[in-house]
């Protein structure tokens, strides 16, 4: 009798299971747990099942009762399940006695998307950032990696078993690569300030495009900066370098740059191994925020960005709110809710291309509001500070009498000391 084995490496299989008690209510509960879902698709999983369960007393061995954990794990093998993911954080001990009473991979959403991040990061940037976000999270658990080991005694009274051995040595092995891994990672961030720093004195103003992740913000950059350049997919976590391109507006230009996406539940260390990224958004003059208006949840993407915004230190003020792919809405009635809601909310397509212009003239208003428009009458032999003022100001209007050129344009303050003795007060 011939036999048959698959060839071809399957995706794992993982059940899923979500988690309702006083902190989070079952509709936002079910709403993770489809995000949950996202998640581990953009991972490359297939999701065979889940489960959403109700806490009310929380246990230190399992985190649920008893008979949910059979219930779950019975669950999970009957749908052929390769490993169990919970939406809420499980600790070490947690994760170890569901894997020895399942025999099945267990881990938490904190873990799957380090993972995620893992397998998106390609700068070097990135990869270090990532691997120390996956070096603090896994050092907490180092205790319970060696169940056996632990156990085990040798030697003469007073000596170390060789579980406790070979924990002390990996502990100490992380601890060392921890410390590398940040002085590496100092380094780097000198040099994002440094090329911060040449960024500034080109005078150009800064946007940062910032929103949940796939809300279409890389390809928003592409489509307004005229490149294709900037990988953008319709996955979670496209983008984890921040991307700077030179955005040309009417008056002149502006840089634009792409950052990372947020989402709920975020682990504390991924957002601190990122700071040096997001700072791209803290450190900007506007940030363009960007939504997806076709997620039926942008209004909780929304918050969640705002939040994350909130922490690194943002200035939120200082925001243009963007709903992205309306070209994906049947029925755009809802959109004059969210104009009442957000006024001066922009509505958008990165695809189709309708309300880029509006968006363009938006961001080059936003970032001139607070310049002087003035008149300038420019000489033959200064034109140089009509180059300047294309450059780094906002040019409104350009002529000449015959012997000058004549600007009406909006100066930064820097350049005001620069530009006085060409002040003009038209006879008109």
């Amino acid at each position: 009798m011939n036999e048959f084995h698959e060839t071809v490496a399957r995706p794992e299989r993982a059940y899923l299971v979500g988690v309702r008690d006083g902190e989070v209510r079952a509709p936002e509960a079910e709403s993770l747990l489809r995000e949950l879902a996202g998640l581990a698709s953009t991972l490359g999983l297939e999701t065979v099942g889940s489960m959403l369960v109700g806490l009310r007393i929380r246990t230190a061995a399992t985190l649920l009762g008893s008979g949910k954990v059979e219930e779950i794990i019975a669950a999970a093998r009957a749908v052929g399940a390769d490993s169990i993911i919970f939406d809420k954080t499980i600790s070490p001990v947690q994760q170890r006695n569901w894997e020895t009473l399942s025999g099945l991979r267990v881990y938490d959403r904190a873990e799957l998307i380090i993972d995620i991040f893992g397998s998106r990061a390609h700068t070097r940037e990135a990869v270090l950032q990532v691997e120390l976000a996956r070096l603090r999270y896994s050092l907490p658990r180092l205790a319970h990696s060696y169940g056996e080991l632990h156990r085990q005694r040798g030697g003469s009274f007073g000596t170390k078993g060789a579980g406790e051995q070979k924990i002390e040595l990996d502990r100490r092995h992380i601890a060392k690569k921890i410390t590398d891994i940040e002085d590496e990672l100092e380094v780097v961030r000198k040099s994002r300030a440094t090329q911060r720093k040449k960024r500034e004195r080109l005078s150009l103003k800064r946007a940062a495009i910032v929103g949940y992740t796939n809300s279409g913000k890389s390809s928003l950059l592409n489509a307004i900066a005229s490149t294709a350049d900037v990988l953008a997919e319709d996955k979670l976590f496209a983008t984890l370098d921040p991307t700077t391109r030179r955005l040309d507006t009417g008056s002149g230009a502006v840089l634009v740059t792409d950052t990372v996406g947020f989402v709920r539940n975020l682990p504390h260390g991924l957002v601190e191994a990122f700071k040096a990224t997001l700072e791209e958004a803290a450190d900007a003059d506007l940030l363009v925020h960007v939504v997806d208006v076709a997620d039926p949840e942008c209004d909780i993407q929304y918050g969640t960005t705002l939040k994350v915004l909130s922490e690194i230190g943002a200035d939120i003020s200082r925001s243009l709110l963007v709903y992205n792919k309306i070209d994906k809405l049947a029925d755009r009635g809802p959109l004059e809710a969210f104009s009442v809601a957000h006024d001066g909310a922009l509505f958008v397509s990165a695809r189709t291309g309708e309300g880029l212009p509006e968006l363009v003239k938006a961001i080059e208003s936003r970032l001139t509001a607070d310049e002087d428009e003035l008149t300038l009458r420019v000489p033959p032999a200064d034109y140089a500070i009509v180059s300047l003022l294309y450059r780094e100001g906002s040019i409104l209007s350009e002529d000449h009498d015959g012997e000058a050129t004549i600007l009406r344009c909006k100066v930064p303050d820097r350049l005001l000391s620069r530009v006085e003795r060409f002040r003009y007060d038209d006879p008109e």
